[in-house]
């Protein structure tokens, strides 16, 4: 099982996300935990792909902080 980092943004009315370490995977929802459940399903629709095309699943790289300012 591998992890990806995922950022969630509200967009609008809406939600996005996508993931650094797979680039062009992205999932949209009206509420964060329909935008969650779809990018699971993105996620695993990528890595199905990658595996298709012969090609390597990336080791995720990325990671989060929020840095607080004055």
């Amino acid at each position: 099982m591998k992890g990806f980092l995922v950022v969630i943004e509200k967009v609008g009315g809406n939600y996005s996300t996508y993931s650094p370490g797979l680039p062009g995977c992205v999932a949209t929802g009206e509420t964060q935990e329909e935008t969650e459940r779809n990018m699971r399903a993105a996620i695993l629709f990528h890595i199905e792909g990658l595996i298709e095309d012969n090609l390597p699943i990336p080791n995720s790289t990325s990671s989060a902080q929020n840095v607080a300012v004055p």
